[in-house]
């Protein structure tokens, strides 16, 4: 392992990768399983830990807190019917605890009843659904002029929660206060900030890695950044304007300036998703965990997974909607289907998990696949997941060939979802497939 600048030695980075298994953002943010007692005192913070067992001494009182404290994480965070967390609990043996009061003991509370949640091998040959397991993009941008086609979701709203304070008062217990603010950042010119978005774009999103900058193409993404600009598209709430210049903010605008870029593409070459080279396609045939969830029983012929497992009463609505849609040939729920899609939350990385495919006849050759999605308020985040799903996943799958058609969509409203879902369903009958 190679040395690390930021986090020391080679010791020092192995001991953060250990520190951080399982935590979003952080080093051991893709690690599953770590074998090792040793890790126990060394900070290790999982949530999976039932039973502790202690086979030598320990020497304090600190290390036998630092030990149990391993068994002391808790794994669920759903509510009771009082608004409070469930009781949860770890047998531990042999740890010498000195407790300097008398311990309280509590009886322990029955564990939730469980489902078994699994692909009925009888239903396979009508209704398993394979999905492709996608990984990343490849989008070819053209070579002479860049275009833009803005939409709704290539909006950004910046308010002072996006930036923090701006304006501080600073007061002695005698003497006048002074007053610390940013004016700068409403001076900055429109033109500025177009210049720097263009460049970073170019930078960033235009670049190939190891290759020259693609300078030729500086004139068109800067008018693509006055349009975005001019069209009203960035939105300042109590925020100065200058504050588009932050980086992640900066990124962020660059990241929706970009999708709308790809959205002017056309043809087969122009995208196309790339596969997991280990494990290029998943299917329905692998589910099988157990949920204390509530869950909603499939109709047999119309899902190959004998439950729904409800993590809101839209997409009950939706299960229900979908089998008695006669259009609707096979549906599952994605959950324990490791069905998830790549997108960027700015310059972050991120995995999205839509909530439903399935499988329509809409009298094309090939059947259509579907993937739906129940969103109540459609925040920042959720527009980059309809943005990614729109304008790279369902193209690049699409022109790959090899997993037939598929197409997106989302419903915002629980108390129409038939409805919409019909009229959607209908909407691609009636162009026949195409």
């Amino acid at each position: 392992m190679a040395r690390n600048a930021f986090y020391g030695t080679d010791k020092d980075l192995l001991r953060e990768v250990m520190n951080t298994v399982g935590k979003p953002g952080r080093l051991g943010e893709s690690i599953r399983c770590v074998v090792s007692v040793s890790m126990l005192t060394e900070g290790w913070d999982v949530n999976t830990v039932t039973h502790i067992l202690g086979v030598r001494a320990f020497g304090t009182q600190l290390l036998c807190e630092q030990v149990v404290g391993r068994a002391l994480r808790r794994q669920n965070y759903d509510l009771n019917e009082d608004g409070l967390f469930d009781v949860e609990y770890a047998d531990i043996l042999g740890i010498p605890f000195d407790f300097t009061a008398k311990p309280v003991i509590s009886k322990p509370t029955a564990p939730k009843p469980t489902t078994r949640v699994q692909a009925v091998k009888e239903r396979e040959r009508e209704l398993e659904i394979v999905f492709p397991r996608v990984e990343g993009y490849r989008v070819e941008m053209p070579e002479e002029r860049i275009e833009a086609e803005f939409t709704d979701d290539s909006k950004l709203i910046i308010d002072p929660t996006a930036i923090g304070p701006t304006k501080v008062l600073m007061e002695g217990i005698v003497g006048e206060g002074v007053e610390l603010n940013a004016n700068v950042l409403e001076d900055i010119r429109p033109s500025t900030i177009v210049y720097n978005l263009a460049k970073r774009l170019m930078e960033r999103h235009f670049r190939d890695h190891g290759e020259p900058l693609p300078v030729n193409l500086f004139p068109s993404i800067r008018y693509v950044v006055r349009q975005w600009l001019d069209g009203g598209y960035l939105v300042m709430k109590g925020a100065p304007v200058g504050a588009v210049l932050y980086p992640s903010i900066a990124e962020d605008a660059c990241q929706r300036i970009y999708l709308a870029c790809q959205r002017t593409l056309r043809g087969e070459e122009r995208k196309k998703a790339i596969l997991d080279a280990y494990n290029p396609k998943g299917s329905t045939r692998f589910v099988n965990f157990t949920t204390s969830k509530d869950v909603y029983r499939t109709a047999p012929d119309k899902c190959h997974v004998n439950y729904v497992v409800c993590d809101s009463s839209w997409e009950a609505e939706l299960a229900r909607a979908l089998e008695r849609n006669p259009h609707v040939t096979a549906y599952v729920k994605n959950h324990g289907l490791q069905f998830e899609v790549p997108y960027r939350d700015g310059s972050t990385p991120r995995k999205y998990l839509p909530d439903f495919i399935a499988r329509i006849h809409d009298g094309g050759e090939e059947p259509l696949h579907l993937i739906l999605e129940t969103k109540g308020f459609r925040g920042k985040d959720a527009q980059a997941k309809a943005e990614t799903m729109s304008v790279l996943w369902v193209p690049g799958v699409n022109n790959l060939g090899t997993f037939g058609r598929w197409a997106f969509a989302e419903f915002t409203e629980v108390h129409t979802i038939e409805e919409n879902l019909d009229a959607l369903i209908d909407g691609y009958i009636q162009r026949g497939g195409q």
